[in-house]
């Protein structure tokens, strides 16, 4: 593959750049859990070798006068233990740094990524190279060859799908290609009340024609709440097994992830002193557009859909509430309607100030409409589904987890083999939602097993005693 010396920002990535802050740092984490401890030394052999077939992870965030872009550099990276809370900050403007970590602990290894680099889909393809790749030089008496990685991801993985698909063709100056994020700037700040854009995870952006009655009718619940004293996420991990809670989900004839959003809003309004009758919680959610239109980049490639319960309406019933999500869900994840959102934003008549506006008044004008969209929000959710490994390599690897860095309530989920994982993040300390959510679930007859992490003064003195 011919080297590139810079990529320009897809879409979704200048806006993640103006969004990100001290506690929410647009850094995601993968983790996977081996059967032994980790060996630093063959960790480091396989970020090599991976390292090398991954051009797009050699680039380092650069600002440029309208727009940032990514530089390739010849930076290496270096696997190190883990000494940082979760999804720490990875850009730095006075720095020139690599936007992805890998670290370790005990059994565990780490990937994290700033989200202006990669989506969770394109991350994971990452990380699964390099799991194979450990496993196989930890232990080389088991396998004959190495897993060769999917050919069509290594000559795609610098596409611009957003580009390919939904923008207008011919050659585009610099300038021209970075017009689709700023347009959605534009027509977002004239009709401020009226546009969602989501943080997270991760998103093409689009106007939701329903958000402007929504508003004028409905309370949008939002969670508060003492913080954490140092910015670092609550985090809070359930395992829970695949073949428990599938027949609940399935019981409701929806999906395992509308089935968990569900007892979700159901955890908040259970241990919300001043949730009101009529309040409505609104969630969040991550398309991946890869399932839409054949892409093998391992750029952002996402929408976002947003979800809506309000309560009072009706007999308020996880029945209810899975019913009324799930319809929702079919209603706006059509690939018709999808291509008909985002080919309108980015279609959009080209705006002659926004051409000129250089990039620290884009990022402030960027900043308000993120502050702006996190009034109506309550939570977030993410879902990488089902993860899988050759036969030969899964005996190694025992549970996998996903989570990210947080601006409000979030869980993400993932996959593998029995286990499913449930990664509660929080800019909170409290954990009565979670310990509700757990509840739930238990009361149906799911073993669940948690994991805390320490976020006070008083519960990290006790985590070292």
């Amino acid at each position: 593959m011919e080297r590139q010396k810079w990529v320009r920002l897809d879409n979704a990535s200048n806006i993640f750049l103006a969004a990100s802050t001290n506690s929410d740092t647009k850094v995601f984490r993968l983790s996977a859990e081996m059967a032994h401890a980790v060996d630093p030394g063959c960790l480091q052999k396989a970020l090599d070798k991976v390292y090398d077939r991954y051009l797009l992870y050699h680039s380092v965030l650069r600002r440029g006068v309208f727009w940032y872009y990514l530089e390739m550099s010849e930076l290496r990276p270096i696997v190190e233990e883990e000494n940082v809370t979760p999804c720490t900050a990875l850009y730095h403007f006075d720095r020139k740094e690599l936007l992805f970590r890998v670290l370790y602990r005990k059994k565990r290894i780490h990937l994290e990524v700033f989200h202006v680099l990669s989506d969770g889909t394109g991350a994971l393809w990452f990380f699964e190279d390099v799991l194979k790749e450990y496993i196989f030089l930890r232990y080389p008496e088991e396998f004959s060859e190495m897993p060769q990685s999917e050919q069509d991801r290594m000559e795609q993985q610098l596409e611009d799908s957003f580009s390919r698909y939904f923008r207008q063709q011919g050659p585009q100056s610099f300038t021209e290609a970075a017009r689709s994020a700023y347009r959605s700037v534009v027509k977002t700040s004239k009709r401020a009340g009226r546009v969602a854009i989501h943080f997270g995870k991760k998103t093409s952006r689009y106007v939701r024609p329903s958000l402007k009655p929504m508003r004028k009718k409905k309370r949008v619940y939002r969670i508060k709440g003492e913080k954490t004293p140092d910015q670092r996420p609550r985090v809070v991990e359930l395992s829970l097994p695949l073949q428990q809670v599938l027949p609940l989900a399935r019981q409701q004839n929806v999906s395992l992830m509308i089935y968990l959003t569900a007892l979700f809003f159901e955890a908040i309004r259970k241990t919300s002193p001043d949730f009101r009758p009529n309040d409505t919680i609104v969630v969040s959610v991550p398309v991946n557009l890869r399932q839409f239109y054949t892409s093998s980049s391992a750029r952002n490639f996402f929408s976002t859909t947003y979800l809506e319960y309000t309560y009072g309406q009706t007999e308020d019933t996880i029945e209810a509430i899975c019913e009324n999500l799930n319809s929702q869900l079919k209603n706006s994840l059509s690939k018709e309607k999808l291509g008909q959102r985002l080919n309108k934003l980015i279609a959009s008549e080209y705006n002659p100030f926004g051409r000129v506006v250089l990039r620290p008044i884009k990022d402030v004008i960027l900043k308000g409409i993120n502050r702006l969209n996190n009034r109506h929000l309550t939570v977030a959710i993410s879902n990488l589904g089902k993860v899988s490994f050759p036969e030969r390599m899964r005996d190694h690897i025992q549970q996998l987890f996903f989570l990210s860095s947080v601006a409000r309530p979030q869980f993400c989920m993932i996959s593998y083999q029995d286990c499913l994982t449930v990664t509660f993040t929080s800019p909170f300390v409290d954990t009565a939602i979670q310990q509700a959510f757990v509840r739930l679930l238990s009361a149906q007859g799911v073993t669940v097993t948690a994991a805390v992490n320490q976020v006070t003064d008083r519960e990290i003195e006790e985590g070292r005693r």
